[in-house]
């Protein structure tokens, strides 16, 4: 049968996840000892007490892998079944090959397709809804969703602003066709607004620093630089906005949820929007406390967590979001 053959399938479920973590972790006590913070301070604006960052021998090649191998060991899959490898990552080793090429081959899964996404912290769920659309569309009946940072390499690690945030990882999901009509994504959004991107943004050189954030400017090229307080605000109101769309497109209420997985930015932003949904806290998944901000990793950290807690069963509704920077957003809406 050829893919212009295959039947549309009935639904889509997500088959298995995995994740990659480094295992070196820095604390808010070690980052203390190289900038003018601690960890009060630290954990009372955003909820962070650690990161994982990768040592020197390890890429964001090594963890997309590594989280896809486990990926496809939970769903009982081969490399050779995947039909297509999306690589959600802003800090891609190289230009080209793609992130995701790269991985294909040193998983074995050749002749799957392979891209990137680059939509910074919103990519995994970008990813998702590609790929799920993939699936639905009849011509893919299997895709994997990567997402994949090594932040630290490009944090400025003499910059408190920045450097308290992030920290590295991988995460993974396997997408494929399902038997059961009611599984799937049931809405999704994917939204930016270019006109903000020197809120967050990564200067190779002098002329990629706009002059209006020149002054915030940390004075290192290809390092993070960030507008913390007009990123805080549009994340605020963007995150009320996107929840509260994608639960009305779908029919659906706060409380119909089983769990909501929002990219892991700063926890009182997730906890703002928790309390305001009328949720409890076991229902929304928050890991920044360990993680910090891993951008793209985060979400697919998350849901493998969940997965592996027995958060959600089959027939519960989960909710996917996130915003980046681009500006980016999405959200994603499914059926388990």
């Amino acid at each position: 049968m050829t893919r212009a053959d295959r039947p549309r399938p009935a639904g889509v479920r997500i088959a298995g996840t995995g994740v990659a973590l480094p295992e070196r972790t820095l604390t808010n006590h070690e980052l203390a000892a190289l900038v003018d913070t601690n960890d009060d301070w630290i954990t009372k604006r955003t909820g962070i007490k650690t990161r994982r960052i990768v040592d020197g021998a390890i890429g964001v090649v090594d963890l997309a892998a590594e989280s896809l191998q486990g990926a496809l060991a939970s769903a009982g899959m081969l490399p050779t079944e995947l039909d297509m490898v999306l690589v959600a990552t802003l800090t891609p080793e190289m230009a080209c090959p793609s992130t995701a090429a790269r991985v294909t081959a040193m998983i074995g899964a050749q002749p799957a397709g392979a891209m990137d996404l680059s939509a910074a912290c919103s990519g995994f769920v970008y990813g998702l809804n590609l790929a799920a659309t993939l699936v639905e569309s009849g011509q893919y009946r299997t895709v994997a969703v990567v997402g994949a940072e090594v932040l630290s390499k490009i944090t400025d690690w003499t910059d408190r602003r920045t450097c308290i945030l992030f920290g590295d990882g991988a995460g993974a999901a396997i997408v494929t066709a399902s038997d059961d009509a009611e599984q799937g994504c049931l809405y999704q959004t994917m939204r930016s607004d270019g006109r903000l991107w020197a809120e967050l943004y990564l200067p190779r050189e002098a002329k990629d620093v706009p002059e209006q954030a020149a002054e915030a400017f940390s004075g290192t090229y290809n390092t993070l630089q960030m507008n913390g307080r007009e990123v805080f605000k549009f994340a605020v109101n963007t995150t009320q906005a996107i929840i509260d769309e994608t639960l009305e497109a779908a029919g659906v209420k706060a409380a119909d949820l089983a769990m909501m997985v929002p990219h892991q930015s700063n926890r009182r932003i997730l906890e703002a929007a928790r309390e305001r949904l009328g949720l409890p806290p076991e229902k929304v998944w928050i890991n920044i406390d360990a993680y910090g901000n891993t951008s793209a990793a985060s979400v697919p950290i998350c849901l493998h967590e969940m997965q592996q807690a027995g958060k959600v069963g089959h027939g519960d509704l989960v909710m996917f979001m996130a915003i980046g920077g681009g500006m980016t957003w999405a959200s994603s809406l499914w059926r388990f």
